[in-house]
């Protein structure tokens, strides 16, 4: 091994310690940053719990989750400030990192207020996307549509629970 990937490897190296669970923080509330491009839902904000729709499936985060990154789906997120107040989101899709230091930031294309979104609003932008969807319209438009059915049977579905 040369001089140079020994001394870079010493000095990755305390970077990369671990410590045993026993040994880190505890935290009793999560941090929650929650932003859309134009403005921010929540800011540091300390919450008990948020459940979300990632790709890799349905996730409830506490503080002291295990760090990590996942792309949201279309769906729900749910934010427990404390035990009796709860408030619900339907997101179009983004980003969550959950931090060591029980923090978690989400970063959302679009997101609204369950409880702001009219059920009959979606059925009528439903029927209208499926329908350039399944038309004669271009791959472009076609591709959108798509899109666009995809989402909002999303809504439909986050409203129906």
């Amino acid at each position: 091994m040369n001089v140079f990937a020994r001394s870079a490897r010493a000095a990755i190296r305390p970077a990369l310690a671990r410590s045993y669970a026993t040994e880190a923080p505890v935290a009793d509330k999560l941090r929650l940053t929650f932003v859309l491009p134009h403005k921010a839902l929540y800011k540091s904000t300390d919450v008990q719990q948020v459940n979300l729709a990632a790709t890799s499936g349905d996730m409830g985060i506490l503080a002291n989750h295990v760090p990590t990154i996942e792309q949201l789906n279309p769906g729900i997120v749910e934010v427990i400030e404390s035990g009796d107040v709860t408030k619900k989101f339907f997101v179009s899709g983004g980003f969550a990192i959950i931090n060591p230091d029980s923090t978690l930031n989400i970063n959302a294309v679009e997101a609204a207020a369950l409880d702001e979104i009219s059920p009959e609003n979606v059925q009528t932008a439903l029927a209208e996307a499926q329908k350039i969807a399944e038309g004669a319209g271009s791959d472009a438009e076609k591709a959108a549509a798509k899109v666009e059915v995809e989402v909002y049977e999303a809504i439909q579905s986050a409203l129906s629970k």
